[in-house]
């Protein structure tokens, strides 16, 4: 898939079904891969860790999950793009993976919140096959419950293995974990756990599509968000801003 890089992240110039069918050749070849979904604050996050960055650029997709992004890659001329955005991806991939009998695994949220999303994907898929749950402690795992939950993991035989730990905590972990689990795809989706399980609203399909999501959880979460959208987005601006202009360079 082809990439545009936005302040050093390669994003993939995609759309939904292109995704999917990527995803099924991952799973028919059993060739592991994650994907890193990227709105602006996660370009933030790699530009000020190069670690992150190089994470997301190794990639089997780095999806555009905002707008903006989407709007950066039509700009250089990648008209088909679209938004590629984890809860959508999750009801898109729920979907699609009914015929085929792909088998799913969550990785994180609370117990309520991993039983709640089952019940309503399972009760909103008929046939969806989910073949297991886990719900990580708040802390590093020590190397014996890695260990055992990787055990887990593979005992379980998932096709898609959904990772919803929180950026960039996911990332790094689905990089750690990409050659270690038996899974095919990984998929970090952030707080798409939170939006299907029902725990957090989400904005309305408009409000997604005008590119205003931010601000929606932003008057949602005010305490928790500012620093991302109020200080965050105006940096990302700036620093393009220089990126264009050749003042900044990003190795």
């Amino acid at each position: 898939m082809e990439r545009i890089d936005l302040l050093g992240v390669k994003i993939s110039a995609i759309n939904m079904a292109q995704a999917l069918a990527e995803i099924d050749g991952w799973i028919a070849h059993r060739q592991p891969n994650y994907i890193c979904v990227t709105p602006i604050h996660t370009i933030m996050d790699c530009y000020d860790d190069p670690k992150l960055r190089e994470i997301y650029n190794h990639s089997g997709l780095t999806t555009p999950d905002g707008m903006p992004v989407v709007w950066w890659l039509q700009f250089h001329g990648k008209k088909w793009a679209e938004r590629v955005y984890g809860p959508d991806l999750m009801l898109a991939l729920c979907a699609h993976s009914i015929k085929p009998g792909y088998r799913h695994y969550f990785y994180g949220g609370t117990p309520a919140v991993l039983q709640s999303l089952e019940d309503n994907l399972v009760g909103r898929f008929e046939g969806l096959q989910v073949c297991g749950s886990y719900s990580p402690p708040f802390r590093p795992l020590t190397e014996e419950e890695d260990l055992e939950v990787i055990k887990r993991i593979n005992q379980a035989a998932p096709d898609i293995l959904w990772v919803g730990i929180g950026s960039p905590r996911q990332e790094y972990w689905m990089a750690r974990h990409a050659s270690r689990v038996k899974a095919p795809v990984l998929i970090g989706v952030g707080a798409a756990f939170d939006f299907l399980s029902g725990r957090k609203p989400q904005a309305p399909l408009w409000v997604r599509r005008a590119g205003l999501e931010w601000f929606f959880r932003l008057a949602s979460e005010p305490r928790r968000l500012w620093r991302r959208y109020l200080l965050g987005y105006p940096r990302f601006l700036f620093l393009l801003g220089l990126h264009q202009a050749g003042i900044i360079k990003i190795d």
